[in-house]
């Protein structure tokens, strides 16, 4: 897929840390319990730590008891894709930022309780938080 934010390797080495880059770029998880927007509960929205595409709003997000920050859907369907993906010896649902392709971490079907029945769990190191409104600017 083409993506309106397309970097090279190296470029996404120099601009992300080493901890956003293996997880951004390289699909990989952060540790569950240890993401700083784990228990943050301010209105506001959050973004793409890569590229600052509109991902969240506050009012989707839901304790979930995973380990990991939880919504109930994205911002718009068109600001992520979804992947089938077979790794890990399972079958799960990938999330990319589809404005830059990378990965935010994995969407189930098992958002009981939830207005979409949806649970996007994302990696905190994959989002920013800017405090506010949560209405998106687009």
């Amino acid at each position: 897929m083409t993506y309106a934010v397309d970097k090279s390797d190296a470029q996404w080495r120099e601009e992300l840390t080493a901890e956003q880059y293996a997880v951004l770029r390289e699909a990989g998880t952060e540790r569950p319990w240890t993401g700083e927007l784990l228990d943050e509960s301010r209105a506001g929205l959050y973004t793409c730590a890569a590229c600052g595409a509109e991902l969240f709003q506050s009012g989707t997000k839901f304790d979930s008891h995973c380990g990991w920050p939880s919504f109930y859907e994205s911002i718009r369907p068109e600001a992520v894709e979804l992947i089938e993906d077979n790794s890990h010896g399972m079958v799960r649902t990938e999330v990319r930022c589809a404005n830059c392709g990378s990965h935010l971490g994995h969407v189930f079907p098992d958002g009981f309780g939830t207005p979409t029945g949806d649970r996007y769990c994302m990696n905190s190191l994959s989002l920013d938080f800017t405090p506010g409104d949560d209405a998106a600017t687009a």
